[in-house]
């Protein structure tokens, strides 16, 4: 074996400018499926990073009736506060949010907004609450950076705000904008308003009730313990990621089509160049059949010469590959349009992350397959007359 690759290594050397190119070829396969698969995986973390931190937290309690793609089914999901969540709650492991629906009108025009109570001291969540203790003569409120642009609105600005209570009657009064943040979650930014917990509370004569509860990673081991407890049901981070993994589960079936475009092109050239040098080189394998080499010998030789491609491949690559990959982890890869309306937590600039499997499993194979694409042709080599094959006339 070891024979046969000093022999093959020779081969490919000597063989001039074309065997680098599908080299440089093969390589570029490498980079891109290396950097694409990268993308994905950054996408999934960076998600459900910024999910976790901005909108779900370590998972969630919902009343029973709960249906965030239902606004309806906001009248008929809140009930009190569970006594077994109020030791979590003084702890900060879990913070209680009541949610209702809303109206606003800024510049005389008419939103429908999801108002959401919220404790201002919580720190479960990014949401910057904690400006809710903003003392103005007005309802004080904090608002995405998505709704404030939509909306035209700005901080220190003053909008109507209009809801029902609990007994079917409509009321309206002012908020004031304290505060404007940015996230990468659109869900949490896009036709949401928040005020303090009490405050919407009183405004909806829903004293002491709410409609879920978010807890912190401290709480997740033991929130097994609370689930449907007083209407509540458990939901687990993964059940609220689900819609980012469908996501990237989609998006990677497309580009596994993109890879299979990549990879056909490089052992299609891989092919061609094994059937033109097994034409060519007719005379030298009938010499190492006369020599005393057995037809699977040579085939094993040819092989190995075809497969040799993918281990240059991969040098080249980390040649220049890991340069790049280096620098698209440190800047990121920008998004050419805006992502900000797609209602998924995905930002703008997104992070490659690359692991040690990631590139193992990615050389592993294009080496099998570059083998296998080798072994193909030189499978003739089996059916070759000796004789003929050293005058050079085998058809």
């Amino acid at each position: 074996m070891w024979l046969a690759i000093k022999l093959a290594y020779r081969n490919l050397i000597g063989a001039g400018l074309r065997i680098w190119l599908n080299v440089l070829v093969l390589s570029f396969s490498f980079v891109v499926i290396i950097w694409m698969k990268g993308i994905m995986v950054g996408w999934d973390y960076q998600a459900k990073t910024d999910m976790t931190d901005w909108q779900i937290g370590s998972g969630q309690f919902w009343h029973e009736n709960y249906d965030p793609y239902d606004p309806f089914t906001l009248d008929e999901s809140y009930t009190q506060i569970p006594e077994a969540f109020r030791g979590p709650m003084k702890k900060g492991e879990i913070t209680p949010m009541l949610i209702v629906q809303g109206t606003v009108y800024p510049h005389g025009r008419m939103q429908s907004v999801m108002v959401k109570g919220i404790e201002a001291g919580q720190n479960v969540l990014k949401i910057p609450s904690q400006k809710l203790d903003t003392i103005v003569d007005a309802v004080p409120a904090v608002i995405g950076q998505l709704m404030a642009r939509n909306m035209k609105l700005g901080l220190g600005d003053r909008v109507i705000l209009r809801w029902r209570d609990a007994r079917g009657v409509f009321d309206a009064t002012d908020i004031e904008i304290v505060e404007i943040f940015s996230s990468n979650v659109p869900a949490i930014e896009t036709g949401q308003v928040y005020v303090p917990l009490l405050k919407l509370q009183q405004m909806t004569l829903l004293e002491d009730k709410a409609t879920i509860f978010t807890f912190n990673e401290s709480f997740a081991s033991k929130a097994g313990q609370y689930a449907n407890i007083d209407n509540f049901v458990l939901k687990e981070k993964s059940e609220l990621t689900k819609s980012v993994d469908d996501m990237i589960e989609t998006k990677t079936v497309g580009q596994s089509v993109f890879y299979f475009i990549l990879i056909l092109l490089a052992m299609l050239a891989i092919f061609d160049t094994q059937v033109l040098s097994i034409f060519r080189r007719q005379k030298e394998i009938g010499t190492y059949i006369a020599l005393g080499y057995t037809r699977s010998q040579v085939v094993g030789l040819f092989t190995v010469e075809g497969a040799m491609h993918s281990v240059l491949a991969a040098l080249v690559a980390a040649a220049y590959g890991l340069p790049f990959l280096a620098w698209q982890a440190k800047v990121g890869w920008t998004m050419p349009m805006d992502v900000s309306e797609f209602g998924m937590a995905i930002a703008q600039t997104l992070y490659p992350v690359y692991s040690v499997g990631l590139v193992v499993s990615t050389t592993l194979i294009i080496v099998v397959v570059t083998t296998i694409v080798s072994y193909w042709p030189s499978r003739k080599i089996a059916k070759m007359n000796p004789t003929e094959a050293l005058r050079g006339k085998v058809q």
